[in-house]
Order: structure tokens, then C-alpha cells, then sequence
């Protein structure tokens, strides 16, 4: 016969002040039932009514011991588009270029806040993307491919909201997203050209110059090329920053191309290891936007007009400073220089816009090896190790290409902008 059902009230002291409880046997067990605090208005004369029920409710058999209740979590905050735009990019600051940085944040300030900043995350559906991109094309403002990149940055960043769980799938991705663009054409001078704009050029000929034909320099590495960075005595060039891992490289230095740099440093006001080659009246390193405007424009417009007297086809005016790049590809393949070894001055992690370069000058040697040195008025000079002379050099170049083939782009987690 199973024990009688009995019990006691038990008064504790606690943080939360004096807690009240029932100990107390039922069905074949001692129990242990927590009330409440005197504050949720317990008291002791309370509990006793209470112990009275409970043991009833045992003695007749119809008891059950309560259910906790249920934890019910608060439901997760969705983020504004703004707000989570911005703790991405603020995350992502230490894996990308100060460039890129600059990028991101005029593409997001500029287009996509103003778009979707009062919006919620799950709010940015496959039809606004679609309605952002027709906002676009209809303001007249970017060209189809920047808005793309625009597009491309949104992608990017609600790629991390699945990830993180606060989308299903990412609105912005697929090419069905992006407006149909042209193949980008690549834009080369020839060697009239080239000779034009370094006449024209006056006291930013040897900038010119070194952009061109050491290694195709992007605006960034000749902007921030230091006197510690130019081995004038070995000919060699070491780019010491660059937007990709592979940019970071030794380039030759032609024999003339080395000439001019030693003049340059000997006129210089700032020639020590630390200064800007390059730098601004004052020392400070040149701006990308005061490098294209107060120096590239102007000497193209002059050079064009000499073209002009020559009767010779004038400067496109689609060239930028990033053509110079090209160029320098272009002239090597003209030259006739293996590809590798172009690949790897110019700095590429392959060789896929070398070649196709390549392919677009053909033929085109009538310059032969002398063509680049020649340009500056070094025509019985040799071109960058592409003579006999200087077959040495041109072989441990050539190696290393082989060895600088391995490495991985880093454009696909950058920057993602603008062409190798």
C-alpha cells in the first residue's frame, strides 16, 4: 500500500529575496516544487493553501508534475540593408587595397545605399535588384559596365547575408542580373605614338618613360615607387606593392630607360632611399586623379598635336593611364619577346592577357629586338635582354616566369576591378 501523501512548506532566503517551495511525496517519490517569490506575492500562509491542493490532487490521482515552460527566443533582428552593408565592408578592410576600399565605398555611398538603405534584408528581392539596375541604365550617370560592378559589389555582400542565414539565396547573383556589355577594348599606342608622347611629355618624360617600358607599371606602383625600390647599378626595378600578389615583381631596366632614371635622381630634390621617385613639388606622393589629369591629359593633347604636323594617326581618345600597360605588352610582342618573360615583368598570375595581346599584334616585328630602346633615343642600344649581349639576364628572367607561374590570382577576392 503506497505511503500517504504528506508534505511541508520550505521558506528560503535568496538573491531575488524569500522563495517559497513545496517538498512532498506523491506517487511513490518525494518531490520538489518551487512556487514563487514574496515578491510575485508568496506568502507562507499561501503556500500552505497550496500544499493542501497539491496533496489532494495526489490523493485522488489526478496530479501531474508541471511542465517547464517553453523558452521562447527573441526573435532575430533582420538588419537593414545600410547597417549590414557596412559592418561587411568594415570586416573586409584588412584583406583589401586602400584602392579597392575607395571602390567599394563610392559604389555603395553613391548607388546602392541610396537604392536600398531603408530596406531590410528580405526585402532585396531578385525584382529590386532588376529595378535598381532599369534605375540605373535610366539615369544616364555610369556606363553598363560600372553599373555591373556595382551589381557585382551588391552580389558580394548578400552573398554573406545567406551565409549567415538571412536570405535563402542571394538576389544578385547570375548574369541574368547584369546588363549585356561589349568585349572591353584594349587600347595600345604604336610606336609613333609612344615616341609622340615622350617628346610632348617635357619634365614627366621619365615618369612616361618608366610607366611604359619598365614592366607596363600600373598608376598605384609608379605613384609609389621609392628610390629603394630603382637598383640603377643591376638595372632592375622591384615593385614593392601591388594590387595582386603577383605584382609584386623585379622588372628590367632598359639600358636608356636606366640613363634617363639617373638623370632624373641627380635633378631631383628628393633622391633619398626613402623619397617618391616621382613625388609632387612638395615630396608627398602623387594622386592617381592629379597623375591622369595634370600630367597624362595635357601631354596627349600635345603629342597629338604633333602628331597632327606629322600626318600620323593621333591618340585615341579612349587611352588612359592603364593603356600605357598594354602598350608595353603590345611593343614586347612586337619585339618579338617570349611571352613568359613579359608575363612576368608586367605581372600577371597568367598568361591569358599576355597572350592575347600577342594574338592582337600578329606579325608585327618590323622593329625587331631594338624597338623599345630605340624610342628613347638609344636605337644602338639592346632591348630589355632580348639581344645577344644581354642573354644572361633574358635567361634568368625566362626562369623567372616558369617560377612565377604557380601563383593564384587575387582578383577574386579583392578587387575584382578593372582588368590584370
Amino acid at each position: 500500500m503506497p505511503r500517504k501523501a504528506t508534505g511541508q512548506v520550505i521558506v528560503s532566503e535568496a538573491r531575488r529575496g524569500r522563495v517559497y517551495a513545496l517538498r512532498f511525496r506523491a506517487y511513490g517519490r518525494r518531490r520538489y516544487l518551487t512556487l514563487g517569490t514574496a515578491h510575485e506575492g508568496w506568502t507562507e500562509g499561501r503556500a500552505r493553501d497550496e500544499l493542501e491542493n497539491v496533496l489532494a490532487d495526489v490523493r485522488r490521482g489526478i496530479w501531474r508534475e508541471p511542465e517547464p515552460e517553453p523558452v521562447v527566443e527573441e526573435p532575430r533582428r533582420e538588419p537593414s540593408f545600410h547597417e549590414f552593408a557596412s559592418e561587411w565592408l568594415a570586416g573586409r578592410r584588412h584583406e583589401l587595397s586602400e584602392q579597392t576600399v575607395k571602390n567599394y565605398r563610392w559604389a555603395l555611398s553613391v548607388h546602392l545605399l541610396p537604392f536600398f538603405h531603408r530596406q531590410r534584408l528580405g526585402a532585396v528581392t531578385v525584382e529590386e535588384v532588376d529595378r535598381y539596375r532599369s534605375t540605373k541604365v535610366r539615369e544616364g550617370n555610369l556606363a553598363p559596365r560600372s553599373i555591373n560592378k556595382t551589381i557585382a559589389l551588391l552580389a558580394q555582400v548578400l552573398e554573406s547575408a545567406v551565409e549567415y542565414g538571412y536570405l535563402n539565396r542571394n538576389p544578385a547573383s547570375g548574369k541574368r542580373r547584369r546588363l549585356k556589355t561589349d568585349a572591353p577594348r584594349r587600347h595600345f599606342l604604336d610606336a609613333d605614338q609612344v615616341r609622340a608622347l615622350l617628346d610632348a611629355a617635357g619634365s614627366h618624360r621619365t615618369l612616361l618613360a618608366t610607366a611604359i617600358m619598365a614592366g607596363g607599371l600600373r598608376i598605384s606602383e609608379v605613384a609609389g615607387l621609392r628610390w629603394r625600390d630603382v637598383d640603377l647599378a643591376r638595372g632592375r626595378l622591384r615593385v614593392a606593392a601591388s594590387k595582386t600578389e603577383a605584382g609584386v615583381r623585379e622588372v628590367d631596366l632598359s639600358p636608356h630607360l636606366g640613363e634617363e632614371l639617373s638623370a632624373h635622381k641627380a635633378t631631383s630634390g628628393f633622391s633619398r632611399p626613402g623619397d617618391y621617385v616621382f613625388p609632387t613639388e612638395k615630396g608627398t606622393r602623387r594622386e592617381r586623379n592629379n597623375i591622369r589629369a595634370r600630367i597624362l591629359r595635357p601631354v596627349i593633347a600635345r603629342a597629338n598635336r604633333a602628331l597632327e604636323e606629322q600626318g600620323l594617326a593621333p591618340i585615341s581618345e579612349g587611352v588612359t593611364f592603364h593603356s600605357l600597360r598594354h602598350t608595353y605588352a603590345s611593343l614586347m610582342a612586337e619585339a618579338g619577346v617570349d611571352p613568359a618573360y613579359t608575363k612576368a615583368q608586367i605581372g600577371h598570375t597568367n598568361a591569358s592577357f599576355t597572350m592575347t595581346v600577342y594574338t592582337h599584334v600578329g606579325n608585327r616585328r618590323e622593329a625587331a629586338n631594338a624597338r623599345l630602346d630605340a624610342l628613347l633615343g638609344g636605337a644602338d642600344r639592346a632591348v630589355m635582354g632580348s639581344s645577344p649581349a644581354s642573354s644572361v639576364r633574358e635567361s634568368s628572367f625566362e626562369s623567372e616566369a616558369k617560377r612565377d607561374e604557380p601563383a593564384h590570382s587575387a582578383e577574386s577576392t579583392k578587387s575584382r576591378q578593372g582588368d590584370p
